[in-house]
């Protein structure tokens, strides 16, 4: 006879297991131990197998019986119940192991090889914040374009567009390398195409007129902070590299008795080495800041300590008390100037400025050029602009920008 409740009650643990039999292969196998445990006899493939459905009395009798049900439901369809339990239990862990953010910190690392640490944390950054509360749990191959555009929305909506713009673009690596590796079909990112707004280019404040560049590099050289920051105000326009690039200088890579500095690839935005031929007066500069840092690694040290580099605010905050709000000048301004002034004034063959500011040019064949390429004519160009800055800095004619210590 079928089982109760009542006896599934009163049954208990005896010296030896035995079982209570149910219907239809059911029956509740009772340990000495006191564990109950439901269990499901059937034939497959002419050979007795057995299926656990659970323990006594977190399943109870009803559900047992539907579990049972089902599990024959899948023997009269051919399906062995133990072989697909095994099998969805397996493809659960795959799934596991296949979320959009384990797959997503795997791509992260992998590129963190070959990058600055500062743009992996970005992007480390802008995946927590804005796609992995939403789309991490879920099996990479399961997103969907509306997932993804939905979360790009919500950082449109603060204002953010580029940053949606950014997000998109990462979004689309982690699942290419989903497809790549076997964890999705399809890129479904690149759906998405035309689906946010337009960024409105903006461009870094820059001087680039001879009257506001002779202002400012005076007012560079009457500045009262510390030497290290005036330092690197007076080299910013002599070498016009990336502000990071500047402040993370260290004396390991330049040789001064050539006057060059060479700044390794993991540093630069371009992944590629760089070279820079100093001038005499951006020589001078440097060898007057050694007898100050010269003995730690960074030419430009935080003067907070901690063997760190000065912060990426130094400059501008220099600027800011110098009077320079964010409107007239910025720490990339310095490229600016130095690109418009050697095309537009000194009429500098373009390619070598290019070249200088570390952009991704091209020689006629659509090669790379290398770092020393055109080095010669690079380091006339560079002696060639410091004297300019000389001449446009001894113009007297207009005073520099009254500044204060802030």
């Amino acid at each position: 006879m079928p089982l109760s409740d009542a006896q599934l009650r009163r049954a208990k643990p005896a010296p030896k297991s035995y079982k209570l039999f149910d219907s239809q292969g059911l029956y509740l196998l009772l340990q000495p131990t006191g564990g109950r445990w439901w269990r499901f006899k059937y034939r497959f493939g002419g050979k007795e197998k057995l299926l656990s459905l659970g323990t006594y009395p977190e399943v109870g009798l009803g559900d047992a019986r539907a579990a049972r049900d089902n599990a024959r439901k899948q023997v009269a369809a051919s399906v062995d119940p133990s072989e697909h339990r095994k099998a969805a239990k397996a493809a659960g862990a795959m799934r596991d192991a296949n979320t959009f953010e384990v797959v997503a910190r795997e791509w992260l690392g992998k590129q963190a090889a070959s990058w600055a640490p500062t743009h992996t944390s970005r992007i480390l950054l802008r995946l927590e914040n804005d796609l992995f509360p939403w789309l991490g749990t879920r099996a990479v191959a399961d997103i969907t374009a509306p997932d993804i555009l939905t979360c790009l929305r919500r950082v449109e909506k603060r204002g953010a567009v580029e940053s949606a713009h950014r997000i998109l673009q990462n979004c689309g690596q982690v699942l290419r390398y989903a497809v790549a590796t076997g964890r999705a079909t399809q890129n479904v990112a690149a759906h998405l195409k035309g689906a946010l707004p337009r960024v409105k280019p903006t461009h870094h404040a820059a001087i680039v007129d001879a009257h506001g560049i002779g202002g400012l590099l005076r007012a560079i050289d009457s500045y009262r902070g510390s030497l290290v920051t005036r330092c690197a105000l007076k080299l910013a326009p002599l070498l016009f590299v990336r502000p990071g690039e500047l402040r993370r200088a260290e004396w390991s890579e330049f040789d001064l008795s050539v006057g060059v500095w060479n700044i390794p690839g993991e540093r630069m935005k371009t992944r590629a080495k760089h070279l820079v031929p100093l001038a005499t007066q951006a020589v001078a500069t440097l060898r007057e800041l050694h007898a100050l840092t010269g003995q730690g690694r960074y030419v430009f040290p935080s003067a907070r300590g901690g063997g760190r580099p000065m912060s990426d605010n130094a400059v501008l905050s220099a600027l800011r008390g110098m009077g320079y709000d964010k409107a007239a000048m910025s720490g990339h301004g310095f490229r600016a100037m130095a690109r418009t002034v050697l095309d537009e004034v000194l009429h500098v063959r373009t390619d070598y400025i290019e070249h200088q500011l570390a952009h991704r040019v091209r020689d006629p064949n659509g090669k790379a050029y290398n770092r020393t390429a055109h080095l010669p004519e690079r380091c006339e160009m560079m002696q060639q602009w410091a004297d300019h800055l000389d001449t446009l800095k001894a113009d007297a004619k207009v005073a520099p920008l009254e500044w204060s210590a802030g």
